[in-house]
């Protein structure tokens, strides 16, 4: 597996400010399907600055035959809601059923090729280096559509009420 270059870095740092911004004024998060990939206690500390280290995030299998790992998931000293992880998706294979929530997500590819769908309609498959947007309360859904397992980040930011 490769490191994280830094335009990769940059690119997520940049992601995780838009999407605070976007954010304001969202209501409450619901938990997501990555809150299984969470150590006991289900949160991780927010209000320190710190290096998450690749090597030391644990890996949680999916049902789908791939897999996860949980970066961060809490709320932030200015009040909104961060949840981060990286999933491996296989070939074919979507992470869930199509669905909507209201926060606020971004999908940063950084392997494979994934179709995306907004309310069912099937936009341009994204690569690497591409990033996915996705509005709150917007029916969204991801399929790996390549012939090689998908690799990418999802940050997703909303207010809690």
């Amino acid at each position: 597996m490769e490191a994280m270059t830094r335009r990769d870095v940059m690119v997520a740092m940049m992601a995780m400010a838009a999407v605070a911004g976007v954010a304001e004024g969202q209501n409450s998060m619901p938990q997501t399907p990555a809150t299984a990939l969470l150590p006991k206690g289900g949160e991780f500390p927010t209000d320190a600055s710190r290096v998450f280290r690749f090597s030391d995030l644990p890996v949680t299998p999916n049902a789908n035959g791939g897999w996860g790992r949980a970066v961060i998931h809490g709320t932030l000293p200015t009040g909104e809601f961060v949840e981060c992880h990286e999933t491996m998706l296989p070939s074919g294979k979507m992470p869930h059923p199509p669905h909507k929530h209201p926060n606020t997500e971004l999908v940063l590819i950084r392997e494979g090729k994934v179709e995306y769908s907004i309310a069912g309609v099937a936009q341009a498959p994204a690569g690497p280096g591409d990033v996915i947007f996705t509005a709150s309360n917007v029916m969204h859904g991801m399929t790996n559509v390549g012939d090689k397992p998908a690799l990418y980040f999802v940050v997703s930011v909303g207010k809690q009420g």
